[in-house]
Parts: C-alpha cells; structure tokens; sequence
C-alpha cells in the first residue's frame, strides 16, 4: 500500500540509484531524496561514494559492497532490509546492476521477498547507443570483456554473427588489445568510439574498427571507453559458416549424420540459411 506522499521512501526496500557517470548535475531531485532517507547505503567504493555524498550535503551510514565482498556483504544486507531497514545501492557511477555485482544483491532480494526500487538515471551503456549512429532498435550489451587475451578472443567469436549491435566497455590500457582481437575476430566494420561520456572531454566517433586500430597504434588511449559496433551483415555471416562452400543437399545430408531425420534436417537448414523449408524441400526434391 502505497503512501500518499510523493517517492516516499519505504522501509524494508532496496532502492537502485543511478548516479552520473561524469557531470555531477546529472542526478536527478528523486535520487537525492532517497540517498537523504534511506537508513543506510551500501556502495562499490565508500570513499568515492562519500565524496559524491558530500558535495550534496548529505552523510549516512555506508557499507562497501563489491565483487569481492558481496557474499557476505550481501547476507549483511538482505539481513537489514528484512529487520524494516531502507538501502540505497550505488555504484561508482551509472546504473547499479548493470556490469556489476549489484546483480547479486538484487536477485537475492526477490528470491527473499524483499521489495526492490529503481531510481534511474545516467548509464553509460544506453548513452553510447544513442550517440552511436548504428541501428538501436536491436542491440547486445557485452559489457566488459576478459583481461585474458585467450577468454577475451573466445568470447569474441562467439558474437561473431550477431546481427544485434554490439556494445562493450573498455579500459585505456587494454584497449589497444581489445580493438586489434576484435578487427582480427570480428572483421573490419563500422563502430563508433565514445570516451568520457557527459565528461569535459566527452567524444564520440564514428569510424571502422581498422581505423580505429590505426588511430590508437600513434595515439594514448585515454579515459573511460564505449565501444559500439555494428552487427554482422549477411555476408560476413554466410562467409564464417560452416555451411557456406556446401550445396544445399549437402548441408541438409551434414544434420542428417548428425543423427537427425531428413524432416528436421530441413529445417535446420532452412533456419542457417533464412529460408523456408518449402524451399529447401523443393531444392532436395529436384535431385
């Protein structure tokens, strides 16, 4: 039952509060009211989080809440929340959440009961979108790829047909790393560069992702980075099939000796290749 009072702040609920990701004067008058209410508030770094507190005129009680913190950490929460305590989680900056442990805390909460709030605001990820250029409608946020060149390239090829758009973050000193794996794995295509988002040197570039390797071979990478790129096109993805050199006889005989019937055999076929198995069985027919 809500109360009449606007945003009015509940008890016993974890709130997830976006903060800016650069310009202090991104966050929002809901976001202040609630990080001034709650009981206590759990953040990634508590210094960081106390110098954003500060500048408000705000002081409350603070946990840290981090990757490596969050299993007991995140007991201690769900603890205080389910005494009647209010929460405030907060990241760094952006959406709590999102590439983030907070994920943790809030799966917790539901399979506990407890009521979770979303007071949202600045996030990197949707921000670099919409000052992409590339199609939005569609689109797969990666996040942070592995810091192992191996598990980095792996995970790399796994999203090599992805027709989606492709979103990453990135920091200076792997990226140079990062865009050579992604121009070797995922072929030269369109992307744009977006650096020190809402910051004083926010950029954002539409390039290729060679230019992009070439740019950053004589200049320092600086800042925080996200990486959008556009999807593979159909060629891209008929060329990196495993199907792409057979006949159509052939590619359907391939499920076959893999154990399927000659029925559903047509139809992953007709899947690879976006057609319709009326298609692909009138193709086998003529034979």
């Amino acid at each position: 039952m809500f109360s009449d009072e606007k945003n009015k702040t509940e008890a016993g609920t974890l709130y997830l509060v976006a903060t800016p990701i650069g310009n202090l004067s991104d966050i929002s008058e809901r976001a202040k009211k609630v990080l001034s209410e709650v009981d206590f508030i759990a953040a990634e770094d508590t210094r960081n989080s106390g110098k954003l507190l500060s500048l408000y005129g705000m002081k409350k009680p603070m946990i840290s809440y981090f990757e490596h913190n969050k299993k007991s950490r995140g007991d201690e929460i769900i603890e205080k929340l389910a005494s009647g305590a209010s929460c405030a989680l907060i990241t760094d900056a952006g959406m709590p959440a999102i590439s983030d442990p907070g994920e943790d805390i809030v799966r917790l909460c539901h399979e506990n009961g407890i009521t979770v709030r979303i007071v949202p605001g600045a996030c990197a990820c949707v921000s670099a979108l919409a000052l992409s250029g590339l199609p939005t409608k569609k689109f797969v946020f990666e996040g942070f790829l592995p810091a192992q060149a191996g598990e980095r390239r792996q995970e790399l090829k796994a999203v090599k047909d992805e027709r989606r758009t492709l979103i990453f973050y990135e920091a200076p000193h792997k990226l140079r790393a990062t865009l050579a794996d992604m121009l070797e794995i995922l072929g030269d295509r369109k992307m744009t560069v977006c650096r020190e988002l809402t910051k004083v040197n926010e950029e954002s570039v539409m390039t290729t992702l060679s230019n992009a390797v070439n740019y950053y071979a004589v200049n320092d990478p600086r800042g925080e980075y996200v990486l959008v790129l556009a999807g593979a096109d159909e060629e891209q993805i008929w060329e990196n099939s495993f199907f792409s050199q057979m006949t159509i006889a052939e590619h359907v005989e391939h499920y076959i000796s893999e154990g399927m019937t000659k029925s559903d055999a047509m139809k992953a076929c007709a899947r690879d290749r976006g057609v319709s198995k009326s298609e692909i069985y009138a193709e086998i027919m003529k034979k």
